[in-house]
């Protein structure tokens, strides 16, 4: 899984497709992500100490990994991911993701 915390995406299949976002947080045994602002479910919760009012809260479920694809950061639009080993001025190897559309490195 290639896909990090923060990157931006875009919704590819669903009721949410289209949409981007950036991952909150990423569930690795499940093959699932959180992404901010999409499939949001209303969660109906019991008054308790913490929340003494209860009522209907509304927040992001988790997407199947195969239904996001990062955005290139250089043009805009969703691209593949892949990996190069890249030697930096004192000789240590690196792997660094990349956009195959613009071939840009992705920093994150």
């Amino acid at each position: 899984m290639s896909l990090r915390k923060n990157d931006r995406v875009k919704i590819l299949s669903g009721n949410n497709k289209g949409k981007e976002g950036k991952i909150l947080k990423i569930f690795r045994a499940k093959n699932r992500v959180i992404v901010e602002g999409v499939n949001i479910i209303k969660r109906h919760t019991k008054p308790s100490q913490k929340n003494p009012q209860g009522g209907i809260s509304q927040r992001e479920a988790p997407i199947h990994l195969s239904n996001v694809m990062l955005i290139d950061p250089k043009a805009g639009e969703p691209s593949r991911l892949g990996m190069k080993v890249i030697t930096d001025d004192s000789g240590k190897k690196k792997r660094m993701r990349y956009a195959k559309k613009s071939g840009e490195i992705i920093i994150s």
